[in-house]
């Protein structure tokens, strides 16, 4: 026990750790349209292989209901086939981007762009699994879901079949709301798991007539990529899904990283390594054909609250994951899939920030814009592009937000008028700097104090001095510059 001070913790760690990723596992699986299996084996690559590498020690990894709309339309347009060369390719560029120290700039990304993704991300989930739980198939785009839902419940209203299935789902997001009620020694046990064993028992005993899982077997279910599907890396369309992978996976995994840090006082993340780390799980998940894996905050959060002290914890879940798909696979026939949809909504739920848009839009407005705005254009356009324009945005607000200029205006009603400007003098702000000295009085001559511009580009220099030429012009003084800061130059960094 010497070698291993902390097993007894990281022991009974790792098997609540278990618990909570199994149901997950699973039905992340089935919602990305994919057999349950891969999930499993996501599970496994991220306890076993992830879970020893160095990076963050207490974070656990494995397939992520954030990817779930990734990967359904990524096999939805490339086949299952590909899935593997894009989470492989993705896991590769993850390990060169961890190779070069790229992994602490993802932590530059904007909170509300992150924020707003996983919001876009939650609502297609939740949308798309109302239909899973009604046993109905559900359109292919974010913005289809959602229109479709008023026909789908009229649909669901009309057919018994489909309201068993509905009565299921809605059962299994109760059982896991109410469970967070309970006492916290009674809470141990995760609620996710409570909820589809209820429903498991129920469907059984009642004999209600609801799909269940599909089971493939372990290795049956392996898919390692081919010569036709590695051949689809020339597709511009390919090459984009993977870019969108890797950027998603592992923006969603450092600040995963940065959270589980607050929850602990141990060692720090290493954002690099740990990069490298969902690197090598990823490569390996695409070697196998599975899903793609990230680090995931509800795994990791209850890791850190059952009290493990080192990465052992993750590693022996990912040991009761194989475990349990080598010997008792036929007990996922049993689970119906109306309560692995009622799982995925839950957690699409939590993924949407209610609390912190209402807070974010009383302190800062622009972001909580930012924020709306990404998750709606995950919705209305894809996840890819969604992401692609909350960042834009949030270039553009920061952009705006350092050009940020102050002209102070001081007329005594004679002599020369005073005007000083502050700030930062950019091309963004010019039209504004001009409007306001083209307003000064053409026949009174002007003094200009710049001593408080911290900041002058050449496009600002050239307009003013353009602007004192005109002023001079009419028989007016000419206008007189207080400490004119030189144009802007490069600097090296």
């Amino acid at each position: 026990m010497s070698r291993f001070p902390h097993l007894r913790q990281d022991f009974a760690a790792s098997l609540v750790v278990f618990l909570v990723a199994l149901p997950l596992c699973v039905g992340v699986a089935v919602a990305s349209g994919v057999p349950a299996e891969l999930g499993l084996v996501t599970g496994i690559v991220g306890g076993i292989v992830t879970g020893l590498l160095p990076g963050s020690s207490l974070q656990v990894s494995g397939p992520a209901a954030g990817l779930t709309v990734l990967v359904f339309e990524a096999v939805s347009e490339f086949g299952l086939p590909a899935l593997g060369v894009i989470v492989l390719a993705a896991g590769l560029l993850q390990l060169l981007m961890g190779a070069l120290k790229l992994g602490r700039w993802f932590r530059a990304i904007s909170l509300s762009v992150v924020e707003g993704m996983l919001a876009g991300i939650g609502l297609v989930i939740i949308a798309g699994q109302l239909y899973a739980a009604a046993g109905l198939k559900a359109p292919a785009s974010g913005l289809d879901k959602i229109l479709g839902l008023p026909a789908a419940a009229v649909d669901a209203i009309g057919s018994p079949g489909a309201m068993a299935s509905l009565a299921i789902g809605a059962g299994t997001v109760a059982v896991m709301v109410g469970w967070t009620k309970l006492p916290k020694k009674a809470r141990t046990v995760p609620g996710a798991l409570v909820a589809v064993i209820v429903a498991t028992v129920v469907a059984t005993v009642f004999s209600l007539p609801v799909a269940t899982v599909e089971v493939n077997g372990l290795i049956d279910s392996l898919r390692l990529p081919g010569a036709d599907a590695l051949g689809g890396l020339a597709t511009p369309a390919l090459l984009g899904t993977i870019l969108a992978f890797t950027l998603i996976a592992s923006a969603e995994s450092l600040f995963s990283a940065a959270a589980v840090d607050r929850l602990h006082d141990g060692p720090r993340t290493r954002y690099d390594k740990e990069l490298m780390a969902q690197g090598a799980g990823n490569a390996l998940c695409g070697v196998l054909g599975a899903l793609p894996m990230t680090a995931v905050i509800v795994r990791s959060s209850a890791n850190v609250a059952a009290g493990a002290r080192t990465k052992a914890s993750r590693v022996l879940h990912g040991v009761w994951l194989l475990l349990f798909a080598a010997l008792l696979p036929a007990a996922l026939a049993l689970i119906p899939l109306p309560a692995l949809a009622g799982i995925l909504v839950h957690a699409g739920w939590k993924l949407i920030p209610f609390r912190g848009v209402t807070s974010l839009w009383r302190a800062h407005r622009g972001e909580a814009l930012i924020l709306v705005v990404t998750a709606v254009a995950i919705v209305v356009v894809n996840m890819f592009e969604g992401v692609l324009i909350g960042l834009a945005l949030s270039v553009i607000k920061t952009a705006w937000e350092t050009s940020h200029i102050k002209l102070e205006v001081i007329d005594k009603g004679a002599g020369p008028i005073q005007a000083r400007l502050s700030g930062n003098a950019t091309f963004l702000r010019l039209p504004k700097i001009l409007d306001s000295l083209e307003a000064l009085p053409q026949d009174r001559p002007v003094e200009l104090d710049t001593s408080g511009l911290h900041h002058l580009d050449h496009a600002c220099r050239t307009a003013l001095d353009s602007w004192a030429e005109r002023h001079s012009a009419a028989d007016t003084e000419p206008v007189k510059f207080t400490a004119l800061v030189k144009a802007a130059s490069p600097e090296p960094v």
